[in-house]
């Protein structure tokens, strides 16, 4: 059953709540970004998973703070990760595949401010639907945000003219599987972050 507008709106807060993982990479060491990444990855795992055995404690605790945002699932449905994980381990992989931590501030912004974009303007005021449901409406959010999110960081951390080019090239192609992310099969929390850091991280290496 699909969740009603106000629950995608409760998602989306949790979603931006996040915002604080890019601005921790800019802000501490490589290593240390990935060791906590990696730890909150395996604990939010665990959670959930308790959540979907109903242990003790975890269970009502989880459903008091998340319960309004789960969609609704029917009996004997398998164990399913919520969007939490694959934002974690997104953030985890960036930091260790990407040496440039600007790079990874700007991937996982786009990913993050752009869905949640992507979601609430789709939503509410997509009229022009693709045939998996997706709007055009959301999609043109998702790369309107992501463009000015390269533009403004690239401005402030001095990105090269190749560096912008693929940053915008690389937009359009998370757009894309962020509108397809069924038919990829991979969550666009993990997708996004990964195309816009590999696309810079090769720019990068042109223009030097």
């Amino acid at each position: 059953m699909p969740i009603t507008y106000r629950q995608e709106v409760y998602r989306k807060l949790i979603h931006l709540s996040s915002l604080w993982m890019p601005v921790f990479v800019l802000l501490v060491p490589r290593w240390w970004s990935f060791t906590v990444f990696a730890v909150l990855l395996a604990v939010t795992v665990a959670v959930e998973y308790g959540y979907y055995r109903e242990w003790p404690v975890i269970h009502p605790l989880y459903d008091f703070f998340f319960g309004r945002m789960l969609r609704d699932k029917p009996a004997g449905v398998k164990f399913q990760l919520s969007g939490g994980p694959p934002v974690l381990a997104a953030a985890a992989m960036c930091v260790l595949l990407f040496p440039d931590p600007v790079h990874v501030f700007c991937a996982m912004t786009v990913m993050l401010l752009g869905d949640t974009a992507a979601a609430l303007i789709g939503r509410r005021w997509g009229e022009t639907k693709f045939k998996n449901g997706k709007s055009m409406e959301g999609t043109l959010a998702f790369i309107l945000v992501g463009w000015l999110i390269i533009i403004f960081t690239g401005l402030f951390a001095g990105f090269s003219g190749r560096e912008f080019a693929f940053g915008l090239a690389a937009v359009f192609l998370a757009a894309i599987a962020e509108c397809h992310n069924k038919k990829l099969r991979i969550d666009d929390n993990f997708s996004i972050p990964l195309i816009i850091g590999i696309v810079l991280t090769v720019a990068q290496w042109f223009s030097r």
